[in-house]
């Protein structure tokens, strides 16, 4: 996280505004001391503010999955299903899988309780850990099925819009359920894809390629709106 300087009458002051503006604890911060305060002449002539210089330290990645864990488990003690959570890291991403025999209620319809759990935990940590945190929340394998069904979906939809010859529409999907879809037919040369809707009525529709012998490199490469 980027440097941030604070100026106030004492050093303790200037500390105490940085622990509060960054929402994080005195011991998660590098703290410089760029000048201290001065009380001039008198007191009143030629005093000095203290400042600061200030940067978030980085949280060991083991003690930011120990922490994801905890805020899920506690999450989900609130839910009247026996609950157990596994943690993992791979690179900066970390992956939370839950393992219960109640795992439909977990995830929802169409995977909006998991997604609202996945969000929650990365709020809460993010607020914690004082910097982004990439959180992946999932159960029963849930994400890799979802995925593989929608990439199975995109494939039977362009067939149909290749033998139809006009497009074929996609229920209501999220942003990454979309950018699947997309990505599933970005090489394929037949169709093209495009983002219909507002908000979460929002829809993949996947349309025929006009066979063009003048069509351009970049218009190949333009033909999927992955957003």
């Amino acid at each position: 996280m980027s440097t941030m300087e604070f100026e106030e009458k004492t050093v303790e002051e200037a500390i105490a505004v940085a622990c509060q503006a960054l929402d994080l604890p005195r011991e998660r911060l590098e703290i410089e001391i760029v000048a201290r305060e001065s009380s001039g002449i008198f007191g009143i002539f030629g005093s000095k503010k203290a400042k600061i210089r200030v940067t978030p330290k980085e949280a060991p990645i083991q003690s930011t999955v120990q922490q994801a864990k905890n805020i899920l488990t506690r999450i989900l003690e609130h839910v009247h299903v026996p609950t157990v959570v596994e943690a993992e890291s791979s690179g900066d991403q970390i992956t939370l899988n839950i393992i219960s025999n109640g795992s439909g209620l977990l995830i929802g319809k169409r995977g909006k309780t998991l997604q609202a759990l996945q969000y929650l935990v990365s709020k809460i940590c993010q607020r914690e850990v004082g910097e982004n945190v990439s959180v992946v929340v999932d159960t029963e394998n849930y994400r890799s099925k979802r995925e593989s069904g929608l990439v199975e979906l995109a494939q039977q939809l362009s067939e149909k819009v290749k033998k139809a010859r006009r497009p074929f529409t996609t229920g209501p999907l999220n942003a990454h359920d979309r950018r699947v879809v997309h990505l599933a037919l970005k090489n394929d040369q037949n169709v093209r894809t495009k983002s219909k809707g507002e908000g979460n009525l929002r829809k993949v529709v996947i349309y025929p390629m006009k066979k063009n012998k003048n069509q351009t490199k970049e218009s190949e490469q333009s033909k999927v709106e992955i957003d």
